[in-house]
């Protein structure tokens, strides 16, 4: 073991960040999430005439002039406007500045899947009506998927650990797990943690379309993605952000930070089994859930909710079922379980930070957003899915939140109660 490494350093949550379909900062996404609003829509940032499915969870009323200056602001993805827009709000909700005398001891980990696709398309566009010479010099800074943190780390002056990590869906929860290890061992007093994505571009909508991912509701955008409900035919690509502050509960509680939740538990596997679905049985995701709940010391019935990767997709709906089922036994009958992804589609590589944070506010306020657009059962997801309607819990201790991602990557996070020793 390293000479710094504390097994029992605990890491703390104090500030959270929050940008998706229902709104551009975490009270405006946290209230229309219990409401049972959603933020499904026809495409509007391309024309999808023609395309299989039209339709996404498009981000609204976000103006990056809010949070940098327009000179900084160009030279941007939108993916990365998204991460330094959640990572200044998760920095003011955590009430802390960064200065020049700590900034070595604070790092910056935010993935993302896609990187800057918008970037990426618009400059083939360049190259083939303009020629080589048009393409713009910002092209492949803006399309670099680590550029997200590194446009944080650079704004903020944040001079500790930074790296983008990408594992498809399972992104933003691997960058919490594993941000919460560097700072166990020592390397960072405080590290932003997160994911942020902007994958509505004509490409990204084709291609995932012609793999049989998305829904085809066209119809209806706002009931498309519709988790675990019999009728449900694939995911609706969102877009947005979410950063967490992680810091070590010693520096949290030498600044009097109002301390939100403990990373308490985190599990990581691999599924090896295909590059787009889930292993049989769902027990590649099962491993991380139990991984995650035996890092934390906790038992199944510890848990008092969970959220749900829950994409929407025949698949990954029935198999994550299947995984709860076999991680929890008993208990998974019993737990509240939630996939917020009917409001605000599936972030990608935003996602599991995105639903981090959501499940912070859960363990907060003790009540759970619920799964919308559910209407027939169906027998192979027979869980409790919080439908339609959220939920007050009531005081609860801990909850876990499941991501998965193509190449059969799983990741598991369990947070705590502030006061749990």
């Amino acid at each position: 073991m390293p000479e710094n490494l504390d097994a029992n350093r605990r890491v703390v949550v104090t500030g959270l960040g929050l940008i998706c379909a229902v709104g551009v900062g975490l009270k405006q996404c946290w209230s229309r999430l219990l409401a049972g609003e959603g933020g499904v829509r026809r495409i509007t940032r391309f024309d999808p005439e023609g395309f299989e499915s039209q339709i996404a969870a498009e981000v609204q009323g976000f103006d990056p002039l809010d949070y940098m200056e327009r000179k900084e602001a160009r030279r941007m993805d939108r993916f990365a406007q998204f991460a330094v827009a959640a990572a200044r709000e998760a920095l003011q909700s955590a009430t802390l500045a960064i200065s020049p005398r700590d900034s070595e001891r604070v790092g910056v980990i935010i993935g993302s899947a896609m990187g800057g696709m918008g970037a990426l398309e618009d400059a083939y566009a360049t190259l083939h009506s303009r020629g080589p010479s048009r393409v713009s010099p910002f092209f492949v800074p803006m399309m670099l998927a680590d550029l997200a943190a590194g446009q944080v780390s650079i704004l903020l002056g944040a001079r500790g650990p930074n790296w983008a990590p990408v594992s498809a869906c399972a992104t933003g929860a691997h960058a919490i797990g594993e941000a919460a290890a560097i700072i166990r061992r020592g390397d960072a007093d405080v590290i932003l943690a997160g994911g942020a994505e902007a994958p509505i571009t004509p490409a990204s909508v084709a291609g995932y379309a012609s793999m049989g991912a998305l829904s085809r509701h066209n119809a209806h955008p706002e009931r498309a993605s519709r988790p675990f409900d019999a009728e449900r035919d694939g995911f609706v690509i969102g877009e947005g952000a979410g950063v967490l502050v992680l810091e070590s509960e010693e520096h949290a509680r030498a600044r009097d930070a109002t301390i939100l939740a403990l990373v308490a538990g985190y599990g990581a596997t691999a599924d090896a089994y295909h590059i787009v679905e889930p292993s049989p049985g769902g027990g590649g995701a099962a491993r991380a859930m139990r991984l995650a709940l035996s890092s934390a010391g906790l038992q199944p019935p510890d848990l008092g909710y969970l959220n749900a990767h829950g994409t929407s997709t025949p698949t990954n709906d029935r198999l994550e079922t299947a995984a709860i089922k076999a991680a929890l036994c008993e208990h998974a009958a019993a737990l509240p379980i939630s996939s917020i992804k009917g409001a605000i589609g599936h972030t990608l590589g935003a996602g599991g930070a995105v639903e981090a944070a959501i499940s912070v506010m859960v363990l907060q306020t003790g009540k759970a957003p619920p799964t919308i657009n559910y209407r027939t059962p169906d027998p192979d997801c027979d869980l409790d899915y919080v439908p339609n309607l959220s939920r007050d819990l009531g005081t609860i201790g801990a909850v876990m939140t499941n991501s998965m991602g193509f190449g059969g990557h799983n990741a598991s996070v369990v947070f705590t109660h502030p006061e749990a020793r």
